[in-house]
């Protein structure tokens, strides 16, 4: 008796007459905890600063002895604001010494506290890619998003990273984050690209190296903000279903490893407390790069949300 498909499950089966598995495994994401100085309307993960989950050193080094035995991969680092993590540096400087690419998700704000002042210059030093939020260049909305007093600090830490060659060379990638306030898609990637770069240039004579656009997941605390408006969103999403995402789905290409070490095919399914399917290791401690690298995606219905319009992943559109 064959096992019943979820709706997506089955969209993605009368495309491609099989489910989504994974192709090969190049990035391996790691979410170090919920801990953050911000409490953003639209976080999946729900971080704050109340939060308290954060990645032990003992998970840390489990995932440094499988890093340390495989060839170079790119290393994506989330969180929370991972600069929070008192454990960050040494994780950051073992990964490097390893030869892996290392890109990290800062939410900008985090920067100019007197705590983490130090942090853009180790960024510098070790050579790591940095993703920035800046969901807006119009003040207003970003405020409405991410509370008062956020975009200008925003606008600060840019000016700061620029400063030190952040988004102004190519050895130092600095790349912005677009998600929409509102329950709608984002606009088309390279159009609102162009945007970012002719307000950002005047007055605040902002660079960056490009722009990506994300899609809200039905999930956290934007669940939140929905409300009465989920039955909408999730037909708007359904109804954007663009098969020709696919084959460059995140989930395809990946790891996620959990503050905790537990396995899951992507952050947002972190958010959603579904680990990859237990046919395969569902911990760090237990890691198979031959098994995880071909297993079986677990979809649910926020899945649609990657699939929409011109796809979103952590890399930003797909099409």
């Amino acid at each position: 008796m064959s096992e019943k498909k979820n709706e997506f499950e089955q969209r993605v089966t009368d495309v491609t007459h099989d489910g989504l598995q994974c192709l090969d495994l190049h990035t391996i994401q790691i979410n170090l905890g919920l801990l953050c100085n911000q409490t953003c309307a639209h976080c999946h993960v729900d971080a704050s600063p109340k939060r308290t989950e954060q990645m032990s050193w003992q998970t840390m080094q489990a995932i440094l002895a499988v890093t340390e035995k495989l060839p170079s991969v790119f290393i994506d680092i989330t969180g929370g604001a991972p600069e929070m993590h008192p454990h960050l540096e040494k994780f950051l400087r073992t990964l490097v010494k390893q030869h892996h690419r290392v890109q990290l998700r800062t939410n900008l704000t985090i920067l100019l506290e007197p705590s983490y002042k130090h942090v853009p210059n180790l960024y510098k030093e070790l050579g790591i890619e940095l993703v920035a939020s800046l969901p807006c260049y119009v003040e207003e909305e970003v405020r409405l998003q991410r509370g008062n007093g956020v975009f200008e600090k925003s606008i600060e830490a840019l000016q700061l990273l620029n400063k030190i060659g952040y988004g102004t060379t190519s050895k130092l990638p600095l790349t912005l984050v677009f998600n929409p306030l509102e329950p709608v898609l984002p606009p088309e990637q390279k159009t609102l690209e162009n945007e970012y770069r002719t307000y950002l240039a005047e007055p605040y004579k902002i660079q960056f190296t490009k722009l990506i656009t994300l899609t809200n997941m039905p999930l956290g605390r934007f669940l939140n903000i929905l409300r009465g408006k989920k039955t909408d969103y999730m037909k708007l999403l359904k109804e954007s279903f663009n098969p020709e995402t696919l084959p460059s789905l995140m989930c395809r290409h990946q790891i996620n490893i959990g503050w905790d070490g537990t396995l899951y095919d992507c952050d947002f399914n972190l958010a959603a407390r579904i680990p990859v399917n237990p046919t395969v290791p569902q911990h760090i401690t237990k890691f198979d790069r031959s098994l995880l690298s071909n297993r079986k995606i677990v979809t649910a219905d926020h899945c649609f949300g990657c699939t929409a319009g011109h796809g979103s992943s952590c890399g930003g559109a797909l099409v």
